[in-house]
């Protein structure tokens, strides 16, 4: 090989000779003068020229200026060539650029020019930093342009055959109901069956089998831990839907994924549960999500995890909340409360009262209290409902509720009748006020 008669003929002869001999003269001015230049346009023939001829030192620096100029909106565009020149190092700062930007990369224009294996590549990562529901829509573009490269009509059909296995790698489950119902549901890329499957797994538990995947997505590069506010439970810990909470603070920058919650340890019992993110001071809630979790009656804790990571900073106060629908963590099981006499608590919590009628008297009054019913005199006949009505509206005054928190439950036609309080209060309360309203007579 005759080297070049110095730079003044290489610059004479670049006018002149076509892209394949330029590049030819490029790379032989590299083998002796280890100089190149090196620009957008020219990058990408030069690292293939690099590869053919097996130059690993002009590689290095096409791979080297590629980095450097890589960004969110040329990330996907670079991660091709990275996967068809083999460039692992390169794919994988790539795919971190895309992990730290994933909204501003896969709006770029070059995202919809990808082949399917970069796109499903991309879809199988754990570490992607965007909504679930945003990124079936970027798939879905990208689906509207393979089927013009196919030159297809742009069908549904048409775009769930161009996706083909990409489709099982959008994680459906990690959408909201709402995100879920707005956009794959009416879509058409999704059978019918599909999306009453779906509906089911966000509505109902226990939760249906569904075939996508539904582990988060977190683009955290630190090793989870796990730590253990309680370690152990000595007492009944009740689920009445009201929320258990921990205030907390970090010394350093961290991101929370998700809690352990404990469940019931007499057998396999469903939840229902909300979890939420609040910063303390500004009563703001940074993350939240409505799921559900099935414990085996261990008293293991059980992972219920947030939809996105949610950032924690330093020396500031948060609130760790959940709320949970369910069978109560306790060593026994739970049974209602003894009847208090005529007063007792329902299967459902609601507070009853065994009542003995005496209408058609002169005024309403509490008799007498036993231990089988409360004898009451109401002021009504007992004819169309009146004393009825009356026996309530009088009971909501003595209880000091709302007229409509008091309804008969039993014995509509009969002496003996059952009323039953929608109202929040215990027996204890309800024994005494109708002792109280007793004591006048």
């Amino acid at each position: 090989m005759t080297k070049p008669c110095g730079r003044e003929h290489y610059k004479r002869s670049k006018g002149v000779l076509g892209p394949k001999f330029l590049l030819l003269e490029e790379l032989q001015e590299f083998l002796y003068s280890d100089e190149v230049q090196i620009g957008p346009e020219t990058v990408m023939t030069t690292l293939y020229t690099a590869k053919k001829y097996a130059v690993p030192a002009l590689e290095a620096h096409c791979v080297e200026f590629l980095t450097k100029h890589l960004r969110a909106d040329n990330a996907f565009m670079l991660l091709t060539q990275a996967r068809l020149f083999d460039e692992p190092q390169l794919a994988s700062l790539c795919l971190d650029t895309i992990d730290k930007s994933t909204m501003d990369a896969i709006s770029a224009e070059g995202f919809t020019d990808i082949d399917i294996d970069t796109l499903c590549a991309v879809l199988e990562r754990d570490t992607l930093s965007i909504r679930e529901s945003r990124l079936f829509g970027a798939v879905v573009r990208w689906a509207e342009a393979e089927c013009q490269r196919q030159q297809l009509p742009v069908t549904f059909g048409n775009k769930q055959k161009v996706l083909g296995k990409a489709l099982s790698l959008i994680r459906f489950p990690l959408m909201t109901i709402e995100e879920f119902a707005a956009g794959p549901a009416q879509s058409g890329i999704l059978s019918d069956r599909e999306v009453v499957n779906l509906f089911l797994h966000f509505t109902v538990n226990p939760k249906p089998r569904v075939e996508y995947i539904d582990r988060p997505r977190c683009c955290l590069r630190g090793k989870e831990c796990c730590i253990n506010r309680f370690q152990q439970v000595e007492s009944r810990w009740g689920y009445s839907g009201t929320s258990d909470r921990i205030r907390f603070t970090v010394n350093r920058r961290i991101s929370i994924v998700g809690f352990g919650l404990y469940g019931s340890i007499h057998g396999p019992t469903d939840y229902q549960v909300n979890i939420q993110i609040i910063e303390y001071e500004k009563k703001q809630t940074l993350g939240q999500n409505d799921t559900g979790f099935s414990c085996d009656g261990t008293a293991n804790t059980f992972r219920v995890m947030f939809k996105e990571p949610i950032e924690i900073l330093p020396n500031v106060c948060y609130t760790a909340c959940a709320t949970l629908k369910g069978k109560s963590q306790n060593k026994e099981p739970e049974r209602s409360p003894p009847p208090l006499g005529p007063v007792a608590v329902d299967p459902k919590g609601c507070v009853t009262i065994a009542i003995h009628a005496k209408p058609g008297s002169k005024q309403n009054a509490v008799t007498d209290l036993t231990t089988e019913a409360v004898n009451v005199a109401i002021a009504a006949p007992p004819t169309e409902g009146e004393a009825n009505a009356e026996l309530c509206r009088y009971l909501s005054k003595v209880l000091e509720v709302r007229k409509s928190d008091v309804v008969l439950d039993k014995g509509g036609k009969s002496r003996e009748k059952v009323v039953k309080l929608l109202a929040s209060t215990t027996p204890e309360e309800v024994l005494d006020k109708l002792k109280k309203e007793a004591e006048k007579k």
